[in-house]
Order: C-alpha cells, then structure tokens, then sequence
C-alpha cells in the first residue's frame, strides 16, 4: 500500500493509503498474492494503527482466528472465512492474530461499470465477513487460484490481452464473492430488491442532511407505517435506528480520518449545533466525539 499524502493525515496520524499500482505485475489494477509474516502485503499501514483505503480488499484465510476492525466493529475469522473491505472503509489490523491465506486487492475502476454493479462492489449494507459452506469455499478458493495463475502468467500473453483475461477471471471470483454476499444478507433477514433497499440507498444519498423518518417516507411514496415495517423485517431495527446509525458511523469515520473541528464534523453530518451533535453522539454511544477521536490516536 502507498501512503496517499492529505492534510488530515499528516496531522492526525490517521492515514488513507491509495491502491499500489507500482506494485502490481505489469502495472494493472488489482493484485493477488499470499499474506502471511514477513511479506509486505499491508506496507506501511501498521498493525494496530487505525487507517483507511480507497480500493478492494478481500482476505481468504486459511488459519486464525484473527479480530479485524473494520468500520469501527469487530469481526473474528478464522480459516475459511472471508473479509471483504471496501474502499473509504476504516480498518485496523490486529496485533496478536496471525493473518495467513490469500489477499486480493482491487483497484477502483478496474471492472466496467456493469461488471461493478453486477457484483455489488459497493453495497456497503452487506456483511464484510463471509462464511462459506465447504463446497462455496472450494469454488472460491479455486476460482482465486484461476485468477492468481493469471496475474502471474505475464508470458503467454500480450499485455493487453493479459489485462482482458485479468478482467474476466476477477469477474468470475467477483460474482462468486457477490452472491455469497447476497446469500449471506438473506440469511441473516436482508431481502433483496425491497422497499427497505429502495430506503436504504435513500438514507445512503442523503443521510447527511435528512434524518427524518417520513421525509423518507414522502419521497419513497410510502406510508411511514409501511416504512417501518418493511425496516424492521429487513433489519430488526426502526427506520430512525437506521438513520441515526448511519450518521454515527459518518460522524466516526471523520473524527478518525480527519482534523476537522468537532463542529464540523458535526455540520458535515447534519448537526449544524455543536452541542446538539456531542448530545447525538453520546447518545449513540456513550462517549464524546472529543473521546472517541483521542482514543484511536
């Protein structure tokens, strides 16, 4: 990972780091490759430090368990298991588990856009931590192979006809990985396409100056008794728990990454009182944005 140069992160110590292109065999867009002690498939970015990416990251493991944070919650894997992080997530990893298995990153960009929304590279309501049954692992795990075979086959063909096969095998994985996803999320009661997707993708464009329930609604063309009960089939939660977490884990991701005055970060978020903001944040959980931000520092 290559350190990307930003105001917030000289200051705060929090950095982002850019996708490696100068790292990748024959300079494409993604990577594939063991991780394990003593490689350098995380760089600069520290174990136990706090930081943010702006490309794909998907973690096959093959030992654990391992506790990863990612957006501020954590997950335990262990072998078998997958972890998909998302560009503009906030991740740590840990200091005591050790990450053995494959590592794929993707940069943004790579895939056509229907190939993008075909695999659901952004859906970011879905679980980052998969567990496949041992058949969808095997296919997995041999469709990552296919595509490391490629990555490192840079004799057979020429580039760009190297690069089109690149696309096509990490379009394959992708599609695998997407639907264990999806399976993953109807499992745990998250419906596909529904009116709570139509309200998810809402409170994702516009959580940052709406947090009103039948605002939502409204727009929607639903009823707010519709709205509810849709959001609570789909999540267990009330449409306002929904919105409110949102803008907790908006608010989290900035008092992490940036120096932004803790006013800001509460304007940024829809909060333009100050103190309307802390009251918000420690509400949600218990304790101040001043607090929070100390403790990842």
């Amino acid at each position: 990972m290559v350190d990307r140069t930003n105001s917030a992160g000289d200051d705060d110590g929090i950095r982002t780091f850019a996708f490696p292109a100068d790292r990748s065999i024959s300079g494409v867009g993604m990577q594939v490759g063991p991780m394990g002690a003593g490689r350098t498939w995380h760089s600069e970015a520290l174990l136990g430090r706090v930081h943010r990416i702006d490309f794909h990251v998907v973690l096959v493991f093959a030992a654990g368990p391992v506790r990863h944070m990612v957006d501020f919650t954590e997950y335990e894997a262990t072998a078998g298991d997958v972890l998909w992080i998302r560009p503009g997530q906030v991740h740590r990893f840990t200091t005591t588990g050790e990450y053995r298995g494959t590592v794929l990153t993707m940069q943004p960009g790579f895939l056509p856009r229907a190939t993008v929304e075909d695999t659901g590279l952004y859906r970011y309501d879905l679980p980052p931590l998969l567990r496949p049954d041992p058949p969808r692992l095997a296919a997995l795990e041999a469709s990552l192979a296919q595509l490391r075979r490629e990555y490192e086959d840079t004799d057979t063909l020429p580039p760009g006809l190297h690069t089109a096969v690149l696309r096509h095998s990490l379009t394959a994985f992708l599609l695998r990985l997407a639907h264990l996803a999806a399976g993953s999320a109807e499992a745990a009661g998250r419906p596909g396409d529904t009116t709570f997707t139509l309200f998810r993708d809402a409170v994702e464009a516009g959580f940052a100056t709406n947090h009103s329930v039948s605002a939502y609604a409204d727009a929607l063309g639903y009823s707010r008794r519709t709205l509810v009960r849709a959001v609570r089939a789909a999540t267990g939660e009330t449409p306002k728990a929904f919105i409110d977490k949102r803008v907790v884990l908006e608010a989290k991701r900035l008092l992490a990454h940036t120096d932004l005055p803790i006013g800001r970060v509460g304007a940024a978020v829809g909060f333009p009182d100050a103190a309307n903001f802390s009251k918000f944040f420690h509400q949600h959980t218990e304790t101040t944005p001043a607090a929070f931000r100390a403790e990842l520092r």
